[in-house]
This record gives structure tokens, sequence and C-alpha cells, in this order.
């Protein structure tokens, strides 16, 4: 008698090893998205931050947000923000997602954070990720407390 394998038991062997694989595979994927959403996300909240510290202790906002944030830089040179004056644009994959503004006037800065309408499923879940959609915040001027 011969210990071996017959060529049906490996077969069966290969199709459940592939069928395992086709299950994990995807879900790795989505794991690896998860991760990119969520670093963005706070990438973006350490930028809003960041950003409000910097007018309260210059007295006003500057038009570089580089100068502003560092988790702009972080964000730039991953390729997930453009960057001009006073706006920077957010994307995951190619995708704009989220703008944010530093609108500015004689006697107040503003923060605006808007989403930019989508229907990629990796830029719906950052947006949700944010939370609220079209917000200010001030940054300086008669409407802020200090």
């Amino acid at each position: 008698m011969k210990n071996a394998f017959t060529m049906i038991e490996l077969v069966f062997v290969i199709v459940i090893l592939g069928i395992l694989a086709a299950v994990a595979i995807p879900k790795l994927a989505a794991t690896r998205d998860d991760a990119k959403v969520s670093m963005l996300a706070q990438n973006i909240g350490t930028a809003v931050g960041e950003i409000s510290s910097y007018t309260i202790s210059k007295g006003a906002a500057d038009k570089n947000f580089l100068l502003m944030s560092n988790a702009m830089q972080k964000m730039k040179n991953s390729g997930n923000a453009v960057l001009s004056d006073n706006k920077s644009v957010i994307s995951i994959d190619g995708v704009d997602c989220i703008s944010i503004d530093v609108v500015k006037n004689a006697t107040n800065d503003d923060l605006k954070v808007s989403f930019i309408s989508s229907t990629n499923q990796k830029c719906l879940s950052l947006q949700s990720a944010i939370g609220t959609q079209n917000y200010f915040i001030k940054l300086r001027g008669s409407g802020v407390v200090y």
C-alpha cells in the first residue's frame, strides 16, 4: 500500500486554497484603503489645528499653507494635497475630495472646510471620517474670543 496523496485529493486542496485566497485578498486591500483614509482624515484634522494655532500665535493667517502646517507639507509630499495661495485641495487616489480655504478680508480670517462632490467610495469614506460638510472656523476677527 502506498502512502501518497491521490490526484483528486491534491486538486481539492488546490481548489480550497484558491477559494481562501479569493476571499482574503480583497479583505487585505480594503484594510489598506481604510488605513489610507484614516491617515488622511487624521492629517486634515491636524492641519486644521495647526493653521488655527498659527493664526492665533501670529495674529493673522498666512497665504502659504506650508508655513502654517506640517501636516499640509506631509499631504503635499505624498501627493494627496495640491496647494495654492489660501487654498488646498485634498485628494485620494487622484480624486478631489475636500477643499480647505483660508478666507481673508480686512478684519477677519476664516478657515473653510468643504466637501467636493464625488461618487468615489474612498472619497466618500474620507468625507464621512471628517464628519461635517462646509464648516467655518473663525481664525481672527470680531467673532473670535481670546
